[in-house]
Formats: structure tokens, sequence, C-alpha cells
């Protein structure tokens, strides 16, 4: 239960009596806009005063000038003139002047020089006889002077015949003022002086407690919460102050548990597969797990206040807007160095408060590189197996209703077309046992029948029949094949059927692809551990962007001129398997117009004499 404050020590009080203050501060200042308007209400008083008495004055002169402009006129009509000036002078007149309407003097007051009376004026105001009513400094005693300029008009009120000239003292009247602002300031000063005394006396009852405050704010900040703001009174400063150090207790425990819960947070991130991306409502990153850190190849300091759509590169195509409205799941591709090309599944969710204010995004990837790899090579050999299928299908289709039609009658053409349809059959039955080769090597279901081999002898073997195969045949492709065996008899532990494949297929390849009378080059060496077998032809060679894919199943540079030369397209894919199933390897290395060289490495224990014994 709160307890009720007494008026004198409530902080409404404190502020009441600096009210007050600042009151009599407003009422000082209220006291200069009156001198203001004092000084206005004096000049204008004062002008008012002379236009009256130019305006008074003046007719009294029209008949004197009358007199003075007619034939009959005597000296005497400029003695009354003159007569008239001298009578009318007040205090506050400096110096009166009257011209005829030719801009002749007639008389003057003060009449320093009376040589001067019946000489034409020398004052610019009063030569054109118009009215004039202003502020001018005079030029023999710098200081403020009243001119006013009161046309004369004749009796019957329709002509000007002559115009007075009255100058009055108006500094007399600003130095009034001035002494009076003068007094005032002196009061204002004082009465200033005596209002900051009591000021900061007030003040520094009402601030001492805050900047206590203040200063333990800072101490929160910082995190420390031992300290404790001195209670004062039991004013409503008093209260805050102890609601102040509540609030401290309380802010460390909700401190100490936050800590905890981040930290929790930061190991689940930590230990998360999927990269997690967090941003503020502008789109900026504030936090990025190490697995997105690893994933997109960046450093935390380079990311962290980047654009989510500048971070992820898809700025070209997106808005900030538009994936908040839209925060479907999209496919990233990126260039990491250390695992190639990769794809990044990427679903984003925006981060809502309970008002429905959008305070950020979060983003979650996946990598899904080897999910769209071999999404996409099962699309791929669907293609192919069923382009390589009908292919042979509707040759043999066509083939098959010539013979239909009665082409089977023709002793010349059916034996022809019976030879076509089995030459295609054979062709998809061996696709086919390829394929259950690849088949049964990729479920690990083949069977490996190894055996240790000469292998010079089984390399020896294979090239014999090729040998044979150049040698027997009366026209076609002719080519040469060249031996570069080691002298050291190579053992290895092999399935014999499936080495002499690889071989066979990479032979058969080098002869397609090799120019009429060309040179195969096969060479037999061993490592420290591995035999490594190469076969090089002098061919067209493979360009630099087919190589890495020359192994993928129905893959070929060429694709007319390979069916064209026959083969089902899954030799090198098998050869592949084949040498992945012996723990050892197979590449090529290739330059377009020069030619290819496949290599073949085997695991390799150098043979001892007495190593049976």
């Amino acid at each position: 239960m709160k307890k009720k404050v007494r008026f004198f020590q409530s902080v409404n009080f404190k502020i009441a009596l600096a009210f007050i203050l600042i009151l009599l501060i407003s009422i000082e200042i209220i006291g200069a806009y009156f001198i203001r308007g004092l000084e206005r209400n004096t000049i204008k008083n004062f002008t008012d005063n002379i236009k009256d008495q130019a305006t008074r004055v003046a007719p009294e002169f029209t008949n004197d000038i009358t007199l003075e402009n007619s034939e009959e006129a005597t000296g005497e009509e400029l003695t009354d003139i003159q007569r008239r000036l001298e009578n009318s002078v007040s205090t506050d007149i400096l110096e009166m002047r009257v011209v005829d309407a030719n801009g002749i003097l007639l008389g003057a007051t003060p009449l320093t020089d009376k040589s001067l009376i019946g000489k034409k004026n020398d004052y610019q105001d009063i030569n054109d006889l118009t009215y004039v009513a202003k502020t001018a400094y005079d030029e023999t005693t710098q200081k403020r002077v009243y001119i006013v300029v009161q046309p004369i008009q004749s009796a019957t009120g329709d002509t000007v015949i002559g115009a007075l000239f009255m100058k009055s003292d108006i500094e007399n009247r600003y130095e009034e003022i001035h002494d009076t602002a003068l007094i005032f300031v002196f009061a204002s000063l004082i009465a200033g002086a005596i209002s900051i005394i009591v000021a900061v006396l007030v003040s520094r009852s009402i601030t001492q407690p805050i900047v206590e405050m203040r200063e333990q704010a800072v101490r929160i900040a910082r995190g420390d919460y031992s300290r404790r703001v001195t209670v004062y009174g039991r004013d409503e400063l008093g209260q805050l102050a102890t609601t102040f150090n509540q609030l401290g207790d309380r802010i460390a425990e909700t401190q100490d548990a936050m800590e905890s819960e981040r930290n929790r947070l930061d190991s689940v991130l930590s230990h998360m597969t999927d990269g997690v991306i967090a941003t503020d409502r502008r789109g900026k990153v504030i936090t990025i797990n190490e697995m997105a850190l690893t994933l997109l190849n960046v450093k935390r300091e380079e990311v962290i206040g980047e654009s989510i759509l500048e971070l992820l590169a898809i700025d070209e195509d997106y808005t900030l807007r538009k994936l908040l409205e839209n925060p479907d799941e999209m496919l990233i591709e990126r260039e990491n160095p250390y695992r190639g090309f990769v794809i990044l599944r990427t679903d984003f969710s925006m981060i809502r408060r309970e008002s429905g204010f959008i305070s950020g995004l979060v983003a979650v990837m996946h990598d899904v590189t080897e999910q769209e790899k071999t999404e996409q090579e099962r699309r791929d050999f669907v293609s192919n197996v069923s382009h390589e299928l009908r292919t042979p299908l509707t040759s043999m289709r066509s083939y098959i209703e010539a013979l239909s039609d009665g082409a089977w009658q023709d002793e010349e053409v059916a034996p022809n077309f019976l030879k076509v349809t089995l030459d295609e059959t054979d062709r998809m039955i061996r696709m086919i046992n390829d394929l259950l080769d690849l088949s049964r090597m990729d479920s690990g279901k083949a069977v490996m029948q190894l055996e240790y081999v000469n292998f010079n002898e089984l390399v020896s073997f294979v090239l014999d029949r090729f040998d044979m195969i150049v040698d027997n045949q009366d026209s076609g492709k002719k080519y040469r094949i060249r031996r570069d065996f080691t002298k050291r008899d190579l053992w290895a532990e092999v399935d014999t059927d499936k080495i002499i494949q690889v071989v066979d297929n990479i032979m058969n390849n080098a002869i397609k692809y090799s120019p009429d009378g060309g040179t195969i080059t096969v060479r037999l060496s061993e490592t420290h551990n591995n035999i490594v077998l190469s076969i090089t032809d002098q061919g067209l060679g493979i360009p630099k962007k087919d190589l890495a894919r020359v192994f993928d199943r129905f893959y070929r540079v060429d694709k007319a001129r390979a069916r064209k030369q026959g083969g089902t397209g899954l030799g090198l894919a098998i050869s592949k398997e084949v040498m992945k199933a012996h723990g050892g390897n197979i590449w090529v290395e290739s330059q377009e117009g020069r030619g290819s060289t496949f290599y073949i490495t085997l695991p390799y224990e150098p043979y001892e004499e007495d190593w049976w014994e």
C-alpha cells in the first residue's frame, strides 16, 4: 500500500514553485514588450503632433505668399512671414522654412544668414513642394530629426503656392525611452539573479535523485546490478527511486533468464544441420549460424548487417516486400570453392509479434545438392533409356511392317531386313544386359570372381585379339597398336572377365575415334602401390567441357557419330563401376584435335618369389 505524500513534500509543490518563478520571469519579459510598445506610442504621438502643427500653421502663410507674389507687394510681407515663423516655433521645433512656388526662400527660423531670404532654397526635401513626413539623421549633429514638408494651398485650394518646412528634435524622445529601458533592464537583471538563485536551490533538490537514477541506469546498461539508488525522501521521487531499485532486481533476473535462453538457442543453432539466417524488419542480417556460414562460404563479420537479398544473390528477382508477401520455398544455386556447385533449398518465414507487426524474417537453408543431382540423373536416365530403346524399336517396326506388306517374298530384300532386325534386337539385349550389370553394381550385388593374374599377360591377351582383327580384315579402318610395357611382371587380384571388358571398351572407343592408319599407344607401368595402364589414341579428342561427363550413363560427346558407330553409351559408365569395385580408378585426359588418353589404376603389392612359400 502506497503511503500518502504530504503536499509540501510532493513534486507537485516543487513544480508549482518552479512555475511561479517562470511566471515572474515572464512578467519581466512582458515588461520588455511594454517598453517596445511605449516607444511606438511615444514616437507616434510626437510625429502626429508635429504633423498637426504643420497642418495648422501652413494656411497662415497663404495670404502673405499671395501678396508677396502680387505686383503691389512690398517688403512688409516678408517681415510678416518671418514674424509668423518666429511666433510658431516651439521647444520641439529645431528649424522652420517657408518657400514660394518657385522655391524662393521667404522666411526661416532660426535665421542665421539674412542674405538667404529671396534666394533659391537649398533643401532638397522641399524643392518639389510635395508632402513629406519622415525621420532622418541630421548631418551636422548626427542625431535623429523628424522632417515634415506641408504644401501651402492658395485661397481657393486648387493651387500650391508654397511649402512649409519643419524639422523637429525626435532624438529626445528616443533618449527618454532609452532611459526607461535602462531602468527596466537593471530591474530585470536583479529579478533574474534572484530567480536563478531560487531556481538552482529548487532544481537541485529535484535533480539530485534523478542524477543518481541516471547513473544507476548507466550501470544497469553495463550489466552492473549490485548498486542501489539512495532514497532521499518519501515524495514521488523517493517512490520512483524505490521502484527503480526493484526494476534493477527484475532486470537482473530477466537478464540471467535471457542469457540462459540465448545460450540454449545458440547451442541449438550451432548444432543444426540446416543453415539459419535471421533478419530485422529491414531485411538486415542479425543472426547466422555456423552451418549457414559454411553453406554460403562467408564470414560472420562480413554478413552481419548485410541485406539478406544481397547475401543470397536474389536482389535482382526479389524485393523485401515481395519476399514478405510470398515467403515460399525457393532453390538457390551457389558456387562453393570447397564443395563445387551447391543447391540450397531455402524456406522463409516471418517473425510476427502478438500485435501482428512483422519484426523480421527467418530463412532456413538445407543442402539438397545430392538430392537434386540424383533426381536429375534419374530423369536423365529414364529419358536416355527411353530414347535408346525407341530408336531400335522404331527401326525394327519399320522393317517388320515392310516384311508384313510383302517384302518377305523378295529374296534380295528380305534377308537384309531380317539381318537389320536381328542386329537391333542384339543391340537392345546388350543395352539391357549392360543396364542389369550397372544395377547389380549399384546395389552391391555384383559377384566378383577375383584371382591373382599376371596383369602384363592379361593386357597382352586383349591387345592380341585386336591385332588379329586388324590383320584379318580385308577392308575397313587400319590402325597400329604400340605397346610400352614395364619389364617387371605385375601381379594383381582382379576379376579377369570384368577387367577384359574394361580394356575392350577403351580399345573399341580408341579404334572408333582414331583416324584411319592411326597409332594406339598402350603403356603399362607401376608406381609404389598402383598399377597404371594408359591407352592413348590420335583421334579428335574430347572438348574440355565434356571431360567431366564422359563416364556418365548414355552420355556421348558427339551423339550422331556415336550412334552411327554403334554402342549403347554405357561402356565407360560400366568401366567406372568395375574399377570402383576393384578399389581402383579410371579417368581421361584429352586435348581437342590431338587425341585422348584413358588411365586405369589398380591397387598393387610387389610380388616376391618366396611369397607363396
